[in-house]
């Protein structure tokens, strides 16, 4: 009995040993994190793998071929927008995702990293009977994070279609570190985000206001024909794009004036609405959360890149020590000051088109600069459009929503203007800059719906770019914030997905903010704190004045 036992402890040691060996040799990497490529990025960010044994969700086609696309652009659209599905009906929450039972735990563990290694999570999701779960599709966002130096980055979730997930962090700062998952939707819960998506493109109404003679009528109006008072049509006849009212009772067509938006209308089931419960959306992950130590650089690699049109983002995009944001795409600068924000636009025009999220620019700009005098041009401060001059350095500053679908209160139709024609009406050179974004306002629409809408925007800019090449065309991607079925930060990411793609291999410059806003200790929300927007536009300004 002896003798096993003393066996028995010395293969235990010797087990021990060989761990502790394992841990001791294992090399440091001093290699700066290597970005990801394209198709890394849609793997990972589509929540999809082809080898997969699910099925998987995709957008339908389009009833017809609207969207201005070829049938090959279309489909290759769909396929990096596949998204892994349950293998069974869903019928109750028993089976689904429940945060409160996922777990994860770190990857071979070491006492201490280097600046540039990987670190690698391991990530279980397991339903509400504690069991784990047997296929993927859940939207999970990752951040690797430092309270106390302020420092954090985006983290990739990969899908091994299983319940199991990897997340993968570049370890970019030297301190302290740790990891933060959430659990944003179940795969069940992204089911039906995109069915309502796709079925239900009347969830939010708009209003229409038409005035004539004295006499006035409110209906409902939207971007596709519906009730049985239809329809009043209104073709843009530059772009093509529509738009219908319900016709009034009294009033002719052409008496319409006025837009806002109307009501918040989902048609969800029962089972929906506890799917989509805020109890179970953007829920932490518990874990073993050790404190991960990272040790510095003996030198410090700096990113030489320009920042310039064209470039490729990379996973991550940077990170944020002290607050602030360094970028891993180019070499950025941080505009402190209001001279040097006013030495950079000196003498240019700016254009800023889309929706609140990049007034958020404009707003930070007009007051972080004093000379930028704001002129009141009695619109609303919702849709525009705004103007901010200042005479003495020779800047223009304006803002204007995009066109029809938007949210906003009650405005002139006539002000609200498509992108893709503000564009067309621009000769551009050397001191014109345009920046743009377009999502919030179309994530209750099929996708077919914004497909088309970005494709005739991808157009004008073409035509902006050949005939001025030296025009600077930025735009800005989606950032996080929204988490219900009229919003979901799932379904932002399909557009930004899509908004990526469609102007790829085009000499534009993209402002990564999704990584931005994700990871930031800032509460989440659709329109970011202050301290987020400076470091958005220190990386727009170094696109408009690169190093």
């Amino acid at each position: 009995m002896k003798k096993v036992i003393i066996l028995t402890l010395l293969f235990l040691g010797f087990l021990v040993y060989l761990y502790c060996w394992k841990k001791t040799t294992q090399p440091f990497s001093i290699k700066p994190p290597s970005p990801l490529s394209q198709h890394q990025w849609d793997q990972i960010h589509s929540g999809t793998n082809h080898s997969c044994p699910v099925q998987t969700l995709t957008p339908p086609p389009p009833a017809a071929n609207d969207t201005h696309l070829s049938p090959e652009e279309w489909q290759a659209l769909r396929e990096a927008l596949r998204w892994l599905s349950p293998d069974r009906p869903v019928t109750s929450l028993d089976n689904t995702t429940d945060p409160r039972h996922c777990f994860y735990y770190v990857e071979n563990l070491r006492d201490s990293y280097t600046v540039g290694d990987t670190l690698n999570v391991t990530l279980v999701a397991k339903d509400f009977s504690r069991k784990p779960k047997s296929y993927g599709g859940d939207f999970f966002q990752a951040r690797l994070h430092s309270p106390k130096l302020k420092a954090s980055t985006y983290g990739s979730v990969q899908d091994h279609c299983n319940g199991t997930y990897t997340v993968h962090f570049s370890l970019l700062w030297p301190g302290q570190a740790r990891i933060s998952l959430r659990l944003i939707h179940s795969s069940e819960a992204v089911q039906v985000l995109l069915r309502h998506r796709e079925a239900d493109p009347n969830k939010v109404s708009f209003r229409g206001y038409f005035e004539e003679g004295g006499r006035s009528e409110t209906v409902v109006c939207n971007a596709q024909r519906s009730g049985s008072r239809c329809c009043c049509e209104y073709k843009d006849p530059a772009t093509g794009e529509m738009w219908f009212c319900q016709k009034p009772a009294a009033l002719p067509c052409h008496a319409l004036v006025y837009h806002s938006a109307g009501t918040y209308q989902a048609k969800l089931t029962d089972l929906d609405k506890s799917l989509l419960d805020t109890k179970l959306i953007d829920i932490g992950i518990s874990g073993i959360d050790p404190i991960i130590h990272i040790l510095p650089l003996d030198k410090e690699h700096r990113q030489e890149q320009k920042c310039a049109p064209g470039l490729d983002t990379p996973v991550p995009a940077g990170f944020y020590f002290q607050d602030r944001w360094t970028s891993l795409v180019c070499s950025a600068r941080s505009f402190s000051s209001a001279e040097q924000i006013v030495g950079c636009l000196k003498d240019k025009q700016l254009y800023m088109m889309g929706d609140s999220t990049l007034r958020q620019w404009f707003e930070y700009l007009q007051t972080t600069v004093p000379t930028l005098k704001l002129m009141n041009l009695h619109t609303s401060g919702q849709s525009g459009p705004l103007l901010a001059v200042d005479t003495g350095n020779n800047v223009v500053l304006r803002w204007r929503a995009h066109g029809l679908p938007i949210r906003t209160l009650k405005v002139p139709r006539v002000r609200l203007h498509y992108i893709a024609n503000e564009i067309d009406g621009l000769a551009g050179d050397a001191y014109t800059v345009v920046a743009f974004n377009l999502w919030a306002h179309f994530t209750t629409f099929p996708l077919a719906t914004f497909v088309r809408r970005v494709a005739i925007i991808r157009e004008a800019v073409r035509s902006l770019l050949r005939r001025s090449p030296q025009t600077l065309v930025v735009i800005k991607s989606a950032n996080t914030g929204y988490k219900d079925v009229y919003g979901s930060d799932w379904l932002s990411l399909q557009l930004d997905t899509v908004l990526r793609r469609m102007f790829q291999g085009l000499p534009v410059a993209f402002i990564d903010v999704w990584q931005m806003t994700s990871c930031h200790y800032t509460p989440d929300q659709i329109h970011p704190q202050p301290v987020v927007i400076k470091n958005e536009v220190d990386l727009f300004l170094s696109f408009v004045c690169p190093q």
